[in-house]
């Protein structure tokens, strides 16, 4: 059996490939850049923005672990219009994996509307499939809101929830879809605990002995709204087991 990953540079393209180094599948990746260390595996260019590349690097695959995103520039073109133009191009795929995001179908942000409307286009496509929704990885949250205090203070909006989970973690989960076939839409993957973002702070500052203090405040708006209420966790779904402070602590060693 062949895979493709897609979007191998970015932070969960590279944690499936540090997995799959030692499985036993044939692997296949692209990117719009080469990785430093390809080897061992077969790297071939390709660009969901211009669409050039694509029949070269899906040629001979069975499985694609779609990796491949962009929240910040060219949203629209890579997560949606690129996105059906290269689903256009892989009729013969036998299984085609998609990591989504818990919550987009509630959270008013405008990338997380692209990644919904990303999955309608594969729900209604003709190609096998998994969706698999997972929580915050515990290195975006800690990088988007925990990364520079500001007069020894973490400045955050504390009620925000999230239930981060670890990047390699859900690698390893969808590295165990593959055997397993298409499913459609299939059960989230959320992290083991659910914590403020005011709890988080703490975390950090406790774990790295940091005499930072943490201020809080609120936001108005739906987009904030959401995230307080949890629209972007699954309490039923706590499947990661690396939590938070396990996630900091494992940086210190």
């Amino acid at each position: 059996m062949k895979i493709l990953v897609t979007g191998s540079t970015g932070l969960l393209g590279s944690a499936l490939l540090n997995q799959l180094s030692s499985s036993a599948y044939k692997i296949k990746i692209t990117s719009r850049s080469k990785r430093e260390q390809s080897a061992p595996f077969e790297w071939v260019y390709s660009d969901l923005l211009s669409g050039d590349g694509i029949e070269e690097a899906v040629k001979g695959v069975d499985v694609i672990i779609h990796a491949a995103t962009s929240p910040l520039k060219n949203s629209r073109i890579v997560e949606v219009s690129g996105f059906g133009e290269f689903l256009g191009k892989i009729q013969h795929i036998k299984h085609f994996i998609y990591p989504s995001i818990v919550g987009i179908d509630e959270i008013p942000f405008k990338y997380y509307k692209l990644k919904y409307e990303a999955e309608d286009l594969l729900k209604n496509s003709s190609i096998p499939h998994t969706i698999v929704r997972a929580t915050q990885f515990h290195n975006f949250v800690e990088k988007s809101f925990l990364s520079k205090p500001l007069f020894k203070r973490y400045i955050v909006p504390g009620n925000m929830k999230f239930q981060s989970v670890d990047v390699s973690e859900f690698a390893n989960h969808l590295i165990g879809l593959v055997d397993k076939g298409p499913q459609g839409r299939t059960d989230d993957f959320g992290g083991p605990d659910i914590l403020t973002l005011r709890e988080m702070a703490e975390l950090k500052i406790r774990i790295n002995n940091e005499t930072n203090k943490v201020q809080t405040f609120s936001l108005p708006g739906e987009l904030y709204k959401s995230f307080k209420n949890g629209k972007n966790t699954n309490d039923n779904q706590k499947m990661g087991k690396i939590t938070f402070e396990d996630y900091l602590i494992n940086k210190l060693d």
